[in-house]
């Protein structure tokens, strides 16, 4: 019986995780994604190296990475390896690539 209440016990807090994640993932909306996209296109950045630092989406980036502002979008942006990134600007994490 005391196995089953651990195993059910690591089960909640398994998907208790999944949950977390789920929810801290960020959605653009399709019209801020066109104005971020088209912003990109006319402002362009040159490319900086982050040797060492995977890049995906959840990717915190550290200080050091300038960040641009895209008018009327709460996000930011950048360029990478040649990579555009969207990055939330209070946490610095990427939440969108464009190749």
């Amino acid at each position: 019986m005391r196995m089953h209440l651990t195993a059910a016990a690591a089960g909640f807090v398994l998907l208790a995780g999944i949950g977390a994640a789920a929810a801290d993932t960020v959605v653009i909306q399709p019209e801020q994604e066109t104005v971020i996209k088209e912003y990109v296109k006319k402002q362009p950045l040159a490319s900086v190296k982050l040797p060492g630092v995977e890049l995906n989406v959840g990717t915190a980036l550290p200080d050091t990475v300038e960040l641009r502002e895209v008018p009327n979008v709460k996000y930011r942006y950048t360029v990478i390896d040649n990579r555009t990134v969207v990055v939330d600007p209070d946490t610095r994490t990427v939440i969108k690539v464009y190749d």
